[in-house]
């Protein structure tokens, strides 16, 4: 939105009140209610609603009633915020003409009450040109949410903090000013961005300059992310000034070595397509050049870390020292919990391990009681059939029993042959009366592997012990099936 400070001088006290009060508003609401911001306002008589038709007017806020009237500010109100309080803070008296524009921010010619002319650098974050804020930029670091112009703010705070500290450490960059809201004031640069210089007398003086700043700045632990021909400025006697720096990491960040190469294959580019340089690091990476351009450009890895850390005084993006303790700390305790884990899982699996060890033990017992009991009590005791397999089992051995008790003794005065043969047929009926017992032994030991591989599944968490899908379903006494199953029950 183009900034016109005409309307400026028209605005009353009740109108930046107004104004304050949606900003109020904007901290926990999209669309600030009409109620709430007459409410923060505070202005007697109602009029609030007839300030607000005076700022809609001019464009300053923006009113929305989809889901209930509300407002919101525009870019325009909130220029007109900040502008006021840098000036009743006495930093600038007027505001001149666009000097600069781009994918993040406009940039204004102001002037002091002494004629000193500054730079007025105000962050609009949300153009259509460059949305992607989220993905390529850290202004929001944990949050979720997020608004353009709490964004804008964050921004200008980030780039007032590192001009300032560049600036205090002899980097050739702008005089930081003051900062309020999404306005940075600085001083003018008196030169050229190097994108509009066709020549240079010394462009080998030049391109070591600016890769020595390239190296300085990682040596004092930051790198710039977006050093190119448009954020280098040159004047008359080729005097390097850098700018542009929200987007400024640490050297501990995770992609520190890309960012750097990035930038330093920048000035390359730049420097070999423009200026045509014939020195070996500008070459083309063709056939027995590549070891030569290797050995000639920077490396992030050769770089030597300077005595102070920017990246550590000014939170930069990446990983810092104190970032890293706390990420060591989540790690070693996910890895206690992993361990506590694993040691219940495997606790579990000992005891089913016993339970399981327990069943076949009894049924190793029970074979070898086998010879004096019947095999039949041995399967209706631990086989899970119906019970009229079991009272079937039970009439067998009252059946047996009775043989038994006809057929005489040895020593009885019988002929010995009797006994012969009744053992005989007993020993038959025992080796026939063997082979179902063995296959609903082997059955009890499938299914009790069956149960034990399932609760081991629990309890790692990966399957949960549900019923099938085509399980019957009860629903109710009153319903077909269970009529239909209670008289299966009775058949």
């Amino acid at each position: 939105m183009k900034l016109d400070v005409n309307a400026l001088r028209y605005l009353s006290k009740d109108d930046f009140r107004v104004l304050t009060a949606v900003e109020m508003g904007m901290r926990n609401h999209e669309i600030v209610p009409a109620e709430l911001v007459d409410r923060i306002a505070g202005l007697k008589h109602g009029g609030t609603y007839k300030v607000l038709r005076n700022l809609l007017k001019n464009k300053l806020v923006h009113h929305d009633a989809t889901k209930y009237d509300g407002y919101r500010l525009t870019y325009l109100g909130y220029d007109f915020l900040a502008i006021k309080t840098l000036v009743n803070r006495g930093v600038f008296a007027s505001v001149g003409r666009q000097i600069g524009v781009g994918k993040e921010s406009d940039i204004f010619e102001v002037a002091t009450e002494d004629g000193t002319v500054l730079a007025m650098k105000l962050h609009r974050l949300g153009r259509t040109s460059f949305r992607a804020v989220k993905s390529k930029r850290d202004y929001l670091a944990h949050r979720r949410s997020f608004n353009w112009l709490y964004l804008s703010r964050l921004a200008a705070l980030k780039e007032f903090a590192f001009m300032k500290a560049l600036g205090d450490h002899g980097f050739p960059v702008p005089t930081a000013v003051d900062c309020n809201r999404h306005c940075v004031i600085m001083s003018l640069v008196q030169g050229y961005p190097l994108v509009q210089v066709k020549e240079l007398q010394n462009p080998d003086d030049v391109f070591d300059t600016i890769l020595g700043l390239v190296v300085r700045l990682a040596e004092h632990g930051l790198i710039h992310c977006d050093f190119n021909e448009f954020n280098i400025m040159i004047d008359d006697d080729e005097k390097v000034t850098m700018i542009d720096f929200p987007q400024m990491v640490s050297v501990k960040h995770r992609n520190a070595q890309m960012f750097f190469d990035r930038d330093i294959e920048c000035i390359y580019k730049f420097f070999r397509k423009r200026f045509h340089l014939s020195s070996e690091k500008c070459e083309e990476q063709d056939g027995s050049d590549i070891d030569d351009d290797e050995n000639s450009r920077p490396s992030f890895l050769s770089v030597q870390k300077a005595a102070g850390s920017l990246d550590k005084e000014l939170a930069a993006s990446g990983f810092t020292r104190k970032e890293q303790v706390e990420m060591d700390k989540y790690i070693d305790q996910n890895a206690e919990e992993e361990s506590s884990d694993d040691d219940s899982t495997s606790e579990q699996d000992n005891e089913d391990g016993d339970d399981v060890a327990v069943k076949i033990g009894s049924l190793k017992i029970a074979e070898q009681d086998s010879a004096e009991v019947p095999d039949c009590t041995l399967a209706s005791k631990y086989s899970n059939e119906p019970e009229t397999f079991a009272k079937e089992n039970e009439t067998s051995t009252s059946c047996s029993g009775e043989n038994n008790s006809i057929n005489p003794s040895p020593s009885s005065n019988g002929d010995a042959k009797e006994p012969t043969e009744s053992q005989d047929n007993d020993d038959s009926d025992d080796d026939s009366s063997d082979d179902p017992d063995g296959e609903d032994d082997d059955a009890l030991a499938k299914q009790l592997n069956k149960q034990r591989k399932r609760a081991i599944a629990a309890a790692h968490g990966r399957r949960r012990p549900i019923s099938s899908r085509n399980a019957y379903k009860y629903k109710g006494k009153g319903t077909m099936n269970s009529k239909i199953e209670r008289q299966a029950c009775k058949w």
